[in-house]
């Protein structure tokens, strides 16, 4: 399909698509595991609850 300047100034892009949606969610589940992780970490090293080898 061929078209014209004017045709291609009117074109106007999508909106938000689920890929996107997708990436953002796994971006914030991947803070929130990190998080966990952390405390998790913290709450064991204050506890002195710590395999040692």
């Amino acid at each position: 399909m061929i078209l014209k300047k004017e045709e291609l100034l009117q074109v106007s892009g999508g909106g938000i698509s689920g890929t996107l949606i997708n990436a953002f969610v796994r971006g914030i589940n991947t803070i929130l595991d990190l998080g966990r992780s952390l405390g998790s970490a913290l709450r064991r090293i204050k506890e002195q609850n710590i395999c040692q080898l």
